[in-house]
């Protein structure tokens, strides 16, 4: 899944190419790194690259902090789970033969259907702030690693914290916990399981975030 802005100029950040040339405050930092490292896991089978950076994250400690200890999971997990078993997990769960055992896509988890009406919201929203999809990108724009990518952008663009707490209402707040609990239960899943555990520790600490800026 890729977005761009309308005048075709490329974003300011995306999630596999870093952060903006811009310095931002490193609280900020932080956020636009854990959207864009959600968006690189979930949109296809993770490069190399990203594993090896993921290792990185068995040294985090944190008593009594779940996004702490989440992260250290994910790091112990990348470290012990081999590459070609993760590309077997991914598409056991995105893929499958006809469909995974997981929909990622918001309309499927509002609707228990693709393609409605939340798409559609979310199309005028994208519309309104200046986001498209590429021309190579084919998938529905409700994808979880592209929410995930919108909010890196409006992040790392500095966008109002007001515009970015709508969004992230709007789109993500009402279906994603649920998403990330069905990913760290699936049966398919062992290295996907604390993609989701750290999904959901992050998202519960974005939605307080949001919440105190406001």
């Amino acid at each position: 899944m890729r977005l761009q802005t309308q005048d075709n100029s490329p974003p300011t950040s995306s999630p596999a190419s870093g952060w903006q040339s811009e310095p931002i405050a490193d609280e900020q930092r932080y956020r636009a790194g854990a959207y864009q490292l959600l968006a690189a896991l979930l949109r296809g089978v993770p490069e190399q690259d990203v594993l090896v950076q993921l290792t990185q994250l068995a040294a985090v400690q944190g008593q009594h902090d779940e996004l702490a200890t989440a992260m250290s999971l994910l790091g112990l997990a990348a470290s012990g789970t081999a590459a070609q078993r993760i590309d077997d997990e991914y598409h056991a769960l995105f893929i499958g033969l006809g469909r995974g055992e997981l929909v990622p896509f918001g309309s499927w988890y509002l609707t228990g259907f693709l393609m409605e009406k939340p798409l559609a919201l979310l199309r005028d929203d994208l519309a309104e702030l200046g986001y498209e999809r590429t021309a190579t990108t084919h998938e529905p724009e409700d994808h979880v690693a592209a929410l995930c990518e919108v909010m890196a952008m409006l992040i790392t663009e500095d966008t109002a914290l007001q515009t970015q707490e709508k969004f992230f209402q709007a789109h993500l707040d009402s279906w994603v916990d649920r998403f990330f609990e069905d990913l760290s239960q699936a049966k398919s899943a062992v290295f996907y399981r604390a993609v989701g555990r750290f999904g959901r520790a992050f998202i519960e600490l974005e939605r307080q975030y949001l919440a105190m800026q406001v």
